[in-house]
């Protein structure tokens, strides 16, 4: 069964951190184009950041998150992370984890998990 979940969400003071992972089970990561996604309540899903799955791996990020965040993968864990540090309210959002293989019509997605910036 092919799942994705995500972990690691919850309620943080600005400037902090967090780490969010996303657990792969039915399939391996490293064969797809992986990445992070959010969204805000009445606003679009937005990309955060992604791993490709060709060229070496080649990581990029919204401008938003640049030199804050860091997208990594543990193959042997078949997990995707995403370091999240000098936090800020306006990160606050559901972040979704994502798997996609475009040419083969495969687009896996999470469930979720909420990152609250607040004091």
């Amino acid at each position: 069964q092919v799942q994705l979940v995500e972990s690691g969400g919850g309620l943080v003071q600005p400037g902090g951190s967090l780490r969010l992972s996303c657990a792969a089970s039915g399939f391996t990561l490293d064969d797809y184009a992986i990445g992070w996604f959010r969204q805000v309540p009445g606003k679009e899903r937005e990309g955060v950041s992604c791993i490709s799955s060709s060229g070496g791996g080649v990581r990029n990020y919204a401008d938003s998150v640049k030199g804050r965040f860091t997208i990594s993968r543990d193959n042997d864990k078949n997990t995707l992370y995403l370091q999240m540090n000098s936090l800020k309210s306006e990160d606050t959002a559901e972040y979704f984890c994502n798997a996609r293989r475009i040419i083969y019509g495969i687009d896996y997605w999470g469930k979720g998990t909420l990152v609250t910036v607040s004091s």
